[in-house]
């Protein structure tokens, strides 16, 4: 009944396996070494563009340490540093061959390679901060606000596959928005609802039944780092003073609402 969790360094992916040693199931952490957390502001930028890029980053790292609550003593766990490079090196096989987990969970690290899934036997789930097929890929917390959508912000837990974020979906969360929610607080709250949930879900399953996911359907969008421009900032904070949500919620703005998907 073992599980292993390979994640980044951000506040959210500690938050996550915090909120998972609960289970009593996971017994090895392998931390990739992320980039910082708040990005260095690029020299291109006008002075008031300059402002807001400051604001967003310095704004999710406040209110991410403000819900993610992530002081706390780490459980019994063996443990493995790497590098991005690193993550699908020899180094991190022979880790999980000693550790022998029954289930891999994924978040915040560099896509795993086909190679490591097939040298280790075990299962592999990811944790995507978005909601598949919708919104695949990188920033996609971002995305849904962006496109006046708020309430698509949510999170997937699917099968690894080589599709990036599109393999079987395992389970799907999506918090209900709160008057006064912000971009960053919104999301920082669905990694909140997301990691309550699967505490629950992880708790009942039998690790010597792993269920299969559901297959993702065609559509939706595979987001990349080069989508992301800093005047993208603009539409949330400027155009819309980071009040997308309450506009959502006075039916304001209309749109769809996520049908998320579960087999846990």
């Amino acid at each position: 009944m073992s599980i292993c969790l390979i994640t980044g360094d951000h506040p959210r992916h500690k938050f996550l396996v915090k909120k998972l040693c609960k289970t009593n199931k996971v017994i090895g952490w392998i931390i990739e070494k992320r980039e910082s957390f708040i990005p260095i502001t690029p020299n291109y930028l006008s002075r008031d563009l300059e402002k807001l890029y400051k604001y967003h980053f310095k704004e999710r790292e406040r209110i991410e340490t403000e819900i993610l609550d992530i002081k706390f003593k780490i459980c019994d766990l063996k443990t493995l540093i790497v590098k991005k490079k690193e993550l699908n090196s020899k180094k991190t096989i022979n880790f999980l061959e000693q550790v022998k987990p029954k289930l891999i969970i994924s978040y915040g690290c560099a896509k795993i390679s086909e190679e490591l899934r097939k040298a280790v036997k075990a299962r592999f789930w990811n944790t995507h901060g978005g909601l598949s097929p919708d919104y695949r890929g990188v920033i996609t917390h971002f995305w849904p606000s962006y496109f006046l959508e708020p309430q698509m912000t949510g999170m997937t837990l699917h099968e690894t596959t080589d599709i990036l974020d599109g393999g079987g979906i395992i389970l799907q969360t999506s918090s209900p928005m709160v008057r006064g929610d912000t971009l960053h607080r919104l999301a920082a709250r669905n990694v909140e609802t997301y990691a309550n949930e699967l505490i629950k879900k992880i708790k009942k399953i039998n690790l010597e039944e792993i269920p299969v996911g559901i297959r993702q359907s065609s559509g939706g969008k595979l987001f990349k780092n080069a989508d992301w421009r800093p005047e993208h900032l603009y539409v949330i904070y400027k155009l819309y003073n980071d009040k997308i949500v309450d506009l959502v919620i006075d039916g304001i703005i209309k749109g769809r609402k996520p049908k998320l998907i579960s087999v846990l």
